[in-house]
């Protein structure tokens, strides 16, 4: 469980993996140089058309379907349950060439096929990862229509994407300042002033 850093740190440890982790050659082959980088919707506005690279663009956060019905603790000092969510990021390629755009888009889906977790030594330090955590990257379906109403709404021409799902990035809840419990007592009194 992290603080409310957490979707930046991912979104920017998926970009610090894949940069580290892109070769110069491939097989023999030199492969285009690329720049990976998490972008704003500011940024996807604008122009980025003739640098090699690759953006990581979040352009939805949902709670996770598995835990938005978990009910919290009736313990009087029990926090309530972490806000578990799951962040679509969009991966596009963008390049003057049809070529390099193409190897990186690829090299760029290989890497995330071949290392889909991130654990708490992949993950920026700012959100306060617990040891344990593990973050799953998956693949997900966009259909035709949802693809092209994000890219008419950033306004930028159409670039070749895939879409992700980071899961599950869970936030704790702020800790709640300690107060005692309220207790409630009826009384009832008659004419002689003795309560009953």
């Amino acid at each position: 469980m992290a603080n409310v850093f957490a979707i930046h740190s991912v979104c920017g440890s998926i970009a610090t993996f894949l940069q580290n982790t892109y070769p110069v050659s491939l097989d023999g082959l030199t492969l285009p140089s690329c720049t990976f980088e998490v972008l704003s919707s500011n940024q996807m506005a604008g122009t980025l058309e003739d640098t090699n690279r690759v953006s990581l663009y979040l352009y939805r956060a949902t709670v996770n379907e598995h835990s938005r019905q978990q009910r919290p603790s009736r313990a009087p000092d029990a926090l309530p349950a972490p806000l578990s969510l799951d962040l679509h990021i969009l991966v596009s390629a963008w390049s003057g060439s049809a070529l390099d755009e193409q190897v990186m888009l690829a090299w760029t889906m290989r890497q995330l096929h071949l290392f889909p977790l991130l654990d708490a030594s992949s993950l920026t330090p700012e959100p306060g990862w617990d040891a344990d955590e593990v973050i799953q990257i998956v693949p997900a379906e966009l259909s035709t229509e949802d693809i092209m109403r994000i890219w008419d709404a950033l306004e930028p021409s159409y670039r070749v994407s895939a879409s992700y799902i980071a899961r599950t990035v869970r936030l704790d809840p702020d800790e709640l300042p300690e107060a005692r419990a309220v207790v409630a007592t009826r009384f009832a009194y008659r004419g002689s002033g003795v309560p009953s």
